[in-house]
């Protein structure tokens, strides 16, 4: 079975052995392997990888639910720093499935390493920035459709 993290490997070789118990090296491989854990409904990892002063944010069986209702269709780390000493942030999409509706969770999250061992310990969705295929029309400005005029008087006037 190739690994849902998306690196393309296969799970064996890939989050398998961290899932398994042994320790991801790195805040990005502790993320792939979360991720995967959604995947693959593997609860109790996503609760052994939170932090333990943030554990009381985790609701394990919202996060039950929320794996088993969606159908996951890829995961795309879009920054992923070098740790800074014992924090780590990274940035990425997961893409899924609901009731036939595609989402995507776009999320920058926290990881922090106690005792040699990186937790997730908060995560922060990002919005994407929406951006205007022409310029902004002004009300006072020539309306764009050509007629000659004002904006608010012509194909504004209709919105």
């Amino acid at each position: 079975m190739t690994c849902p993290c998306g690196l393309g490997l296969t799970l064996e070789s890939c989050c398998g052995p961290y899932l398994a118990g042994r320790d991801a090296p790195t805040p990005e491989a502790l993320m792939r392997s979360r991720y995967t854990a959604y995947v693959t409904g593997d609860i109790d990892y996503l609760e052994r990888t939170h932090h333990p002063e943030t554990l009381d944010t985790f609701d394990a069986e919202d996060a039950a639910a929320w794996s088993k209702a969606s159908t996951w269709l890829g995961l795309t780390v879009i920054d992923a720093p070098p740790p800074n000493n014992d924090e780590g942030f990274v940035e990425f999409e997961a893409r899924f499935s609901q009731h036939g509706s595609v989402q995507v969770h776009r999320e920058r999250s926290r990881f922090v390493r106690e005792d040699g061992r990186w937790y997730f310990e908060s995560g922060e969705r990002v919005q994407e920035t929406i951006r205007r295929a022409e310029p902004k029309v002004g009300r006072n400005d020539p309306c764009p459709c050509g007629s000659g005029k004002k904006y608010k008087k012509c194909c504004g006037a209709r919105a």
